[in-house]
């Protein structure tokens, strides 16, 4: 007992190191998936035939592949192919950025969707574009329904970040695993690592809830007009 707690107090400085790169990979995918996200889900609802089935074919494709198999297909096969060479840390962010794309469009679809459609006919009405009305009227009350979805979405990125270890990424796993190898402590060096993830997540939710509220409009419920 005492032998693992020695070993936790002398590996936790070098684990820690990796909570630096797990936080930058999640934040990184989850400003791409915002990125990408977003348009992808204007043009769900209002985007002509072809560009619906565009991004609908997006969306099913990276919703229907494991991250670990996505992570691989894309570090050793699809980027080296059109050749790029990028680092791990970077082509995880890429991908699991892609992959966050594909599921926040759909928070945000459906938030647009949750929104009366009698907004948009009155902005037309006012003489507005369906650009201008989208931009100014339906994102900003979308965005922020989509809050509890997005924090959801945060929690589901944090713990499939673990896998980026495979591609080399110095996140939390990659350095447990490093030192659980050579130490054999590996219950005890797992159940830390696990810890760290726990207090990552509670930090993430408890930041996005109280931008929930702070950002709450009067009249709607998370999911929708009251």
């Amino acid at each position: 007992m005492l032998e693992s707690i020695t070993t936790i107090i002398e590996a936790l400085p070098y684990i820690l190191e990796g909570t630096l790169v797990t936080v930058a990979t999640v934040f990184g995918a989850m400003a791409l998936g915002l990125v990408l996200g977003v348009p992808m889900s204007v043009a769900q609802v209002y985007g002509a035939l072809p560009v619906r089935l565009v991004v609908g074919f997006y969306v099913w494709f990276f919703r229907g592949m494991p991250i670990l198999v996505l992570l691989l297909l894309f570090y050793f096969g699809l980027f080296q192919l059109i050749g790029l060479n990028l680092s791990a840390f970077t082509a995880s962010c890429l991908v699991l950025g892609m992959t966050s794309a594909a599921y926040q469009s759909q928070i945000f679809r459906g938030a647009i969707q949750a929104l009366p459609q009698g907004q948009l006919r009155a902005a037309r009405a006012l003489g507005m574009s369906d650009g201008t009305a989208i931009r100014s009227i339906v994102l900003p009350q979308a965005l922020r329904l989509s809050i509890p979805g997005w924090s959801n979405e945060y929690s589901i990125l944090l713990k499939d970040s673990a896998l980026a270890f495979v591609l080399g990424t110095p996140e939390i796993m990659a350095r447990t695993h490093f030192v659980a190898s050579r130490t054999y402590e590996h219950l005890p060096l797992y159940m830390t690592a696990g810890a760290l993830y726990f207090v990552i997540t509670l930090i993430g939710l408890k930041v996005l809830r109280r931008l929930e509220h702070k950002l709450h409009i009067p009249g709607y419920a998370s999911h929708g007009p009251l």
